[in-house]
């Protein structure tokens, strides 16, 4: 794969819908062979639970909004400003703890986990996803759940 410049202007909308709010994919497998971005907008409430990847490691850069992040036996308060990297093999959950959305710019790698994300998407307009579904599809995308994910209503 030859590398092209990717340009992604603000009314460019390349993604997925989860839990109400946009994740844009911002640069993906599809374009490079080293690391996906996302601009993920995290629902007030909204956790991911306890998981952990076996290869792949993350970033994320707080942009707005107020979270809260468990990693390994640290807990991060993070504002706006504040920036992770989770290595693989650390166990980690992201919670949005306050009443309104919180945007990451978030980067996973190596790319490809958009289509984890493009999956989810499809079995969350479905209702509440079965769970051998979503256990599957976890697995197929290097990802250990440990804990449910969770939005106060």
């Amino acid at each position: 794969m030859s590398a092209a410049t990717i340009v992604r202007m603000p009314d460019e909308k390349n993604g997925v819908i989860l839990r109400g709010h946009p994740m844009h994919f911002l640069v993906t497998g599809e374009n490079t062979r080293h690391t996906s971005m996302f601009d993920w907008t995290i629902p007030a409430g909204f956790a991911t639970g306890r998981h952990v990847h076996r290869v792949q490691e993350e970033t994320f850069y707080l942009l707005e909004g107020e979270c809260e992040w468990h990693v390994g036996d640290r807990i991060v308060r993070a504002t706006p400003g504040t920036y992770l990297f989770i290595p693989p093999g650390v166990t980690h959950n992201i919670t949005n703890v306050s009443e309104k959305p919180a945007r990451v710019l978030m980067t996973v790698s190596p790319p490809g986990h958009e289509h984890y994300f493009e999956e989810l998407a499809k079995l969350a307009a479905q209702g509440a996803p079965d769970p051998e579904a979503l256990a599957n599809l976890r697995s197929r995308y290097d990802t250990d759940q440990l804990s449910t994910l969770t939005t106060r209503t």
